[in-house]
């Protein structure tokens, strides 16, 4: 059974995405939820977030795109999708990233 795609923030749509991006992200979003485990150069893990979480890497045309997930027992839980213009992930991302996932994780529990 494919896991279920949770969108804590952003969203794959064209634009600002060409039509080719979309499917592409598409096609390794599903390849997530169908339980296969994605390398170099389409996903890194992030241990700097936390457990289980990675960061879905893309182009489109000169821009660079990332999608920061993890992959829960039950579902993917995406946290944030954004354009990367330096080499190293913005320190607010990752603040957000921080954030979202255990307030997601209180909500699933039923706490929030």
């Amino acid at each position: 059974m494919d896991k279920p795609l949770v969108w804590l923030r952003g969203e794959v749509r064209t634009p600002p995405f060409s039509l080719a991006a979309r499917v592409e992200t598409g096609v390794l979003l599903r390849r997530l939820q169908r339980g296969d485990t994605l390398a170099l150069p389409h996903s890194r893990p992030l241990p700097s977030i936390g457990v289980r979480c990675h960061e879905l890497r893309f182009r489109d045309g000169d821009v660079s795109w990332r999608l920061v997930y993890r992959i829960d027992p039950d579902a993917i839980v995406i946290a944030a999708v954004f354009s990367k213009k330096t080499r190293a992930m913005p320190r607010l991302v990752i603040e957000a990233c921080k954030r979202r996932l255990p307030g997601f994780d209180g909500i699933a529990r039923g706490e929030g």
